[in-house]
């Protein structure tokens, strides 16, 4: 079976590429995924470090759940860098059959 390719990805909506890649960093428990985007797409301060991300309990659904409040799935003009983030992640770590 082929890997899924970067034509393949980049064919899916937005939307459809942060569901597969959500899916995937979730179901690896990777937090750095979720951190790496959210702090390149959102606009924080040194403020949020004392919130969730400093907590030992913050799990990968909080993750979610702040990345949903935080961009409300309206990504702007940072689209391009969110659909390359989640392109990116799904080349390196899905090793499942093509889209």
């Amino acid at each position: 079976m082929a890997e899924v390719t970067l034509e393949q990805l980049d064919a899916l909506t937005t939307e459809e590429l942060r569901d597969r890649a959500f899916a995937l960093a979730r179901q690896k428990r990777d937090i750095k995924f979720f951190w790496d985007l959210f702090t390149h797409v959102t606009q924080s301060d040194n403020d949020t470090q004392d919130g969730w991300i400093g907590s030992l309990d913050a799990t990968i659904d909080d993750a979610v759940a702040l990345w949903r409040e935080a961009t409300g799935h309206n990504y702007g003009e940072n689209e391009p860098l969110v659909r390359a983030a989640f392109i990116d992640y799904l080349l390196k770590n899905d090793k499942s059959p093509s889209v």
